[in-house]
């Protein structure tokens, strides 16, 4: 039986995070992935990192504190990020919608989110692609960028093996014994003092096994959609959502991006739901081909907040899973709220508010 301090479960942008940061403090950190790194949910992103969530400011303040991170990510972990800076827009067609975002904003702004409302004809000139909606108003916020999932990936998990971290791919976990602190693979045991699940949707087994009683982390299949080549002098534009349909674009080179909710079991007919949207949102993308672009499985919470805590030992148990599509935004708030809870350190956020029992999203 090998030893090792602490066991991190899935090597995704999240366990990524978690091992970096862990490792960094100064921990024995061991990683395990069952596919290859960034090979889950991390593969199913648009790319994308915003600080606002509506409806959800804990989302939105990991993601404050996360933005900052990756905006410093050159001078640590150490590695240059694009971030092309973009801003992200929510076009509001009914009034129930603008009143749902003014009864939401406080709470976005003490998170620290930057986002207001602006006007239809300042949304149109923002985003000239808008057909004939009945657009009543918009959420508007600077903080959202491009950037690029995989070399966020690659960067933590260099900077992980760098400050000591072992990550083994290839490795899926079969079982854990938490009160014992062992790691069961195929591979092998593997002990630890401290034991990490960050494993997205294939969380659910495990946490359970360490006696959490989380609510059901639900395994849903994203898929993006992208566009031929669009026509010459389309216009770049924000990272658009449609709140009424959940339909979100952006471009992406000479394409567009897109995604509107879970395709579900008729994908066939949720790709003819996205392409009526499409027209009737940007007439002048109606009848572009659409092609599947990226497709991940993604661990949706049922309040789409995370799950972050622990259960102090030794051996001790964390968990950060459940991020429902803002793993990519969130991450490196996670890394660093794992890191201060594994230490007993002040974490300097709420972390009941992300803990399994009663919570609040607001």
């Amino acid at each position: 039986m090998t030893g090792s301090r602490v066991v991190v479960i899935g090597g995704g942008v999240i366990g990524l995070s978690i091992a970096f940061h862990l490792a960094e403090a100064g921990a024995d950190v061991t990683l395990l992935e069952r596919g290859t790194l960034g090979s889950g949910a991390s593969r199913a992103t648009a790319d994308v990192v915003r600080s606002y969530f509506a409806g959800n400011a804990i989302s939105s303040a990991l993601a404050v504190r996360s933005l900052d991170a990756y905006r410093a990510f050159p001078s640590r972990p150490g590695t240059e990020l694009p971030l092309r800076q973009v801003g992200y827009l929510v076009l509001f067609t009914e009034r129930e919608q603008v009143a749902a975002f003014e009864a939401d904003l406080p709470a976005q702004h003490a998170a620290g989110v930057d986002v207001g409302l602006i006007s239809a004809e300042e949304t149109r000139r923002r985003n000239p692609l808008i057909g004939d909606l009945p657009l009543q108003a918009a959420a508007y916020s600077p903080d959202a960028y491009i950037s690029d999932t995989t070399a966020i990936v690659t960067a933590y998990a260099r900077a992980a093996e760098q400050a000591g971290a072992a990550l083994r791919t290839g490795c899926p976990v079969t079982a854990i014994d938490p009160e014992a602190g062992r790691v069961q693979t195929a591979d092998g045991e593997i002990a630890a003092d401290a034991i990490v699940c960050a494993a997205g949707a294939w969380s659910a087994s495990l946490v359970r096994c360490a006696g959490v009683d989380m609510p059901l982390i639900e395994p849903i299949e994203q898929e993006l959609l992208t566009t031929d080549p669009l026509p010459p002098g389309t216009p770049d534009v924000p990272v658009t959502l449609h709140a009424a349909s959940g339909l979100l674009i952006r471009v992406r080179d000479d394409r567009m991006l897109i995604g509107m909710g879970y395709p579900g079991p008729d994908r066939e007919s949720w790709r003819r739901d996205v392409a009526v949207q499409v027209a009737a949102t940007y007439p002048s993308l109606a009848g572009v081909a659409l092609h599947t672009a990226v497709t991940g499985l993604r661990d949706a919470s049922p309040d789409k907040t995370a799950f972050v805590g622990h259960q102090p030992g030794p051996p001790a148990f964390l968990y950060a899973t459940g991020f429902s599509g803002h793993g990519l935004c969130n991450a490196p708030a996670a890394g660093e709220l794992v890191r201060d809870l594994y230490l007993g350190q002040d974490p300097g956020f709420d972390v009941t508010a992300l803990a399994v029992g009663p919570r609040r999203t607001g």
